[in-house]
């Protein structure tokens, strides 16, 4: 999720949640992280998210963010433990970063060199730590949002070759979002109507929670909700959304 202004992610995690064990087979662990400003609030548990205490807070504690990533997991590499679990952080340039990947990675072992290392066992967070070496190596300060993109392009695609690489990433300002086979959007904003969830018997009218200066893109493996207006991002595509708006769609470079 990335908003214009800091908002609540309950109504649209409550559905996610079902996704970790009920309503889908994703049940070996979740995860979610919130920026608030510079900092990150990290959730994970290893436990199914329809099942998990910590989910259940989750959805009742209305914490609010202009960015947030949430992940439901299904093991294809590393067991089912706490630090396997989705999403992964690291820093960079002085800023957070926090990454979800969904799909399986066959043979993808990037040489690792820098400061970022792997802590559990999965393809998802050594891919990561790559992404965060090469951005690294690039750009010497946190560069512009579109310079960035622009390398990203450049270096997803060598991670894209080993196999399905559908991921978000967010530095607390922008979220990027890599299509490989799954992955879709939709931007509420003005004029706000009622949402009904597809994974849960739930429905909220957003014209009475938001002003009509609100906007929020949420970005999903599939649509969350039912009467909603959802785009597929295309196989190879970048995309960047800043303040609850698609900024920038990037066909992504080919592999080498």
């Amino acid at each position: 999720m990335n908003c214009k202004s800091p908002m609540a992610v309950t109504f649209s995690f409550a559905g996610f949640a079902q996704r970790g064990g009920r309503t889908d087979h994703h049940a070996d662990g979740w995860g979610i992280g919130f920026f608030e400003n510079r900092g990150v609030r990290l959730f994970v548990d290893p436990a199914p998210a329809c099942d998990s205490p910590v989910a259940e807070l989750i959805a009742r504690y209305p914490i609010k963010s202009t960015n947030v990533i949430s992940h439901i997991r299904k093991a294809t590499c590393g067991a089912v433990m706490t630090e396997n679990c989705h999403p992964f952080v690291r820093e960079l340039w002085g800023r957070y970063w926090v990454f979800a990947h969904n799909g399986d990675l066959r043979d993808c072992a990037p040489r690792l060199h820098r400061q970022f290392h792997p802590v559990g066992a999965t393809d998802s967070e050594r891919a990561f730590c790559w992404l965060m070496q090469e951005l690294s190596k690039a750009h010497a300060d946190m560069p512009a949002v579109d310079e960035l993109t622009r390398t990203l392009s450049e270096l997803v695609p060598q991670i894209a070759r080993f196999g399905v690489f559908n991921m978000l990433l967010s530095n607390g300002e922008a979220l990027w979002a890599h299509g490989s086979t799954k992955l879709c959007y939709t931007v509420r904003q003005h004029p706000f109507s009622v949402a009904q969830l597809a994974d849960e018997d739930l429905s909220v009218d957003f014209a009475l929670l938001n002003t009509p200066q609100e906007r929020v893109a949420v970005v999903a493996t599939t649509p969350l909700t039912t009467n909603e207006t959802w785009t597929a991002i295309a196989s190879g595509q970048l995309l960047v959304f800043i303040d609850g708006a698609l900024a920038l769609a990037h066909a992504a470079a080919p592999s080498q």
